[in-house]
């Protein structure tokens, strides 16, 4: 498949139901407003493909580049891509979801996270902030820079209120991601999440909420879930 027989696809399968849906949640003009099942019908087809997924983002069509992600090969994408994809990355599907999936999967992600995460640009800091959420549910315990975490924690606690407003949002989910999956820092993420309380952020003309995190934390830790790494981020 090439990209533009894929790109004849997804206008095929696009409804204007899911733009209007797309479009609340921030979504830009270009796309199709294809479902993500429908997406993976796709993936299914392709498998994996570094070159085929380069292109597809490069498209600029939100639909292409969420694509792009689901098929991109983690152990072929560098870091110069995925700084690319990072820059052009227009609403949080992108920033929160398909750059830190493939990223976080990716040897690159520790590192650019801890630089996206210094960016005054919000798409990128979001970037950054949720490649961590992913990069340490993946990896084990013993594999994680743990003091550097901590003080991560610290930094959240210090200034997620005043943050940019989806950065709250995947700054919330770092002190969630930590307190679930990092059994060493299970207990500070719950002192965390208690001292952050309640987390406000804009989600638009949505039903969208934002997840209380001492209450996340505590349920994964009744379920005996506290530590259980993930097999992949993409879904």
């Amino acid at each position: 498949m090439t990209t533009a027989s894929i790109l004849e696809q997804l206008a095929a399968m696009g409804s204007e139901q899911t733009r209007k849906t797309f479009k609340n949640h921030g979504a830009p003009d270009s796309m199709f407003g294809v479902k993500v099942g429908d997406l993976k019908t796709i993936v299914k087809k392709v498998k994996k493909n570094h070159e085929l997924s380069l292109e597809l983002y490069a498209t600029g069509n939100s639909d292409a580049q969420y694509l792009a992600g689901l098929i991109a090969d983690e152990k072929r994408i560098t870091a110069a891509d995925l700084q690319h994809w990072a820059e052009g990355a227009t609403w949080y599907m992108l920033s929160e979801y398909t750059v830190p999936w493939v990223a976080a999967e990716s040897p690159h992600g520790w590192q650019l996270a801890l630089q996206w995460i210094e960016s005054d640009q919000e798409k990128i800091a979001e970037c950054g902030w949720a490649t961590l959420n992913n990069w340490v549910s993946l990896r084990p315990d013993e594999t994680l820079d743990i003091p550097a975490l901590s003080q991560l924690l610290d930094r959240v606690s210090d200034n997620i209120h005043p943050a940019q407003n989806r950065v709250r949002y995947v700054m919330n989910g770092f002190v969630i991601a930590t307190g679930c999956y990092v059994a060493p820092l299970h207990e500070k993420a719950k002192a965390v999440a208690q001292q952050i309380g309640k987390v406000s952020v804009n989600v638009g003309n949505t039903a969208c909420k934002v997840p209380f995190a001492p209450d996340y934390i505590q349920k994964v830790e009744e379920m005996g879930r506290v530590g259980v790494k993930r097999k992949m981020a993409r879904c």
